[in-house]
């Protein structure tokens, strides 16, 4: 290829031809295959809260609140630890303070979008909707997964990438 024919040829385009590997195909592969194992982690992490708001309102019978708030909490608890041995296990240096650290901005990032979502959304949805508490649950736990994925991704467990 001469050099006026490559004139009008993007980076990109070039570097493709050349044989060059765009790093940025490979991160968004890898952000495909973590967001994919993170809806894996996350959907066993939703059948933990469904089966403790279950367990806490209809058998307990708290109050559908608090039930959601200890349930959302299980739930958070159960997905930080799959997600810091599956998830995000490339990116982790394991050790008890490390990983006590990330669970503490795990909970403070992740819980609290987790809690004060659910905990608004089902205030809406059950209390002014009347709509079913599990019905209101699912809605509330696919608005904040977004939200959880983007925190994780870029602050959770950013920290001790090698």
């Amino acid at each position: 290829m001469t050099a006026n024919s490559s004139l009008g040829k993007s980076k990109t385009q070039a570097g493709a031809q050349s044989g060059e590997v765009s790093t940025s195909n490979s991160y968004t592969r890898a952000t495909f295959i973590r967001w994919l194992k993170f809806n894996l982690v996350g959907g066993i992490g939703i059948a933990v809260q469904f089966a403790a708001l279950f367990l806490l309102k209809s058998v307990l019978h708290l109050h559908y609140l608090y039930a959601t708030a200890i349930a959302v909490e299980a739930a958070v608890v159960h997905n930080f630890v799959w997600h810091e041995q599956f998830t995000w296990s490339d990116r982790v240096r394991t050790s008890w303070c490390r990983s006590l650290l990330r669970l503490a901005r795990f909970n403070l990032t992740i819980g609290a979008v987790s809690i004060l979502g659910n905990l608004a959304l089902m205030k809406v949805l059950v209390g002014e909707g009347h709509l079913n508490y599990l019905l209101s649950n699912a809605i509330a736990i696919a608005l904040c997964s977004v939200a959880n994925f983007l925190i994780s991704e870029e602050w959770v467990f950013a920290a001790d990438r090698r």
